[in-house]
């Protein structure tokens, strides 16, 4: 069973504990622990190659960890220990969806189309799989149009909604990047984990996707996790930032913290460990 009763505080949505991922002679993770607050946007950052994509792929199922437990909760109560299931399970009974680093649309299909597509396991099962769909029962009309105005509002929410029923290859990269968190959201997510969702914008489109995020947050309750580059997008709409290095974590806390921590300034530097205290001292003194 991947059920398991509530034991996580209440403010968590996600709880990772002594989690440890190891590749042959590589460990890749090594004890990391951390949480997730309910109705938050946690950013998960650090050098290249510290680790926080791996985190990504234990979390939704992707890998399964050599050590350590992952817990989610959702807001009825209900808990699952997502380093037990499959990849599809985490999305479908977890409520945890996920973007990548590389957009992964169907460029041949309209907006609206690529949002009906993540609605697919719900229509499915009113059609009671094709059957009552081919006869036209109300129930799968029902749903039918209930999925076409969840993913109208997320057009709309995603600045989106006047290019509908154009293929979403037509369109610039930022509105493609907003457009695979829209979809994600259609499948109804408790947590959001985003890879890298803002490599590659320019400002403006930086802020819109900032705009979306919050909004996310704020209307519609969901949790986020991101790893994001941009430390522009991290330090402005960031509640919590966790940093790894080398697969361990070096510094948790609000952006403030972070980003005075000494030793997130020498990972970030390449600053050796016996180094630190120096950069400490410079960022005191800075501080004066």
């Amino acid at each position: 069973m991947s059920a398991v009763a509530s034991t996580m505080n209440n403010d968590a949505i996600l709880k990772v504990e002594h989690l440890s991922m190891r590749f042959g002679g590589l460990m890749a993770i090594n004890d990391l622990s951390f949480e997730v607050r309910r109705g938050e946007i946690t950013a998960l950052i650090g050098p290249n190659g510290a680790g926080k994509t791996t985190v990504f792929n234990c979390i939704t199922g992707f890998y399964k960890p050599t050590m350590g437990m992952i817990s989610m909760q959702q807001k009825g109560g209900k808990s699952f220990y997502l380093e037990r299931m499959a990849d599809f399970e985490v999305t479908r009974d977890a409520k945890v969806a996920r973007t990548f680093q590389n957009i992964r649309l169907f460029s041949g299909l309209t907006l609206l189309e690529n949002l009906l597509v993540a609605q697919h396991n719900a229509l499915m099962k009113a059609s009671g799989y094709t059957v009552l769909g081919l006869l036209g029962f109300k129930t799968y009309k029902d749903a039918s149009k209930e999925a076409v105005e969840k993913a109208r509002y997320w057009l709309e929410k995603a600045s989106l909604i006047d290019r509908a029923d154009d293929p979403a290859g037509d369109l610039p990269y930022g509105a493609q990047r907003r457009l695979e968190i829209a979809r994600a959201m259609c499948t109804g997510p408790e947590l959001l984990c985003l890879d890298e969702p803002a490599a590659g914008l320019n400002p403006r489109e930086s802020q819109e996707l900032n705009k979306l995020l919050r909004s996310i947050r704020a209307d519609n309750g969901t949790s986020l996790l991101l790893i994001e580059h941009d430390m522009s997008v991290v330090m402005e709409i960031s509640d919590h930032v966790v940093v790894l290095e080398y697969g361990q974590k070096i510094s948790d806390g609000d952006p403030a913290h972070v980003k005075n921590d000494p030793r997130v300034i020498a990972a970030y530097l390449g600053v050796d460990d016996d180094e630190v205290e120096t950069v400490r001292h410079e960022v005191e003194e800075g501080a004066n």
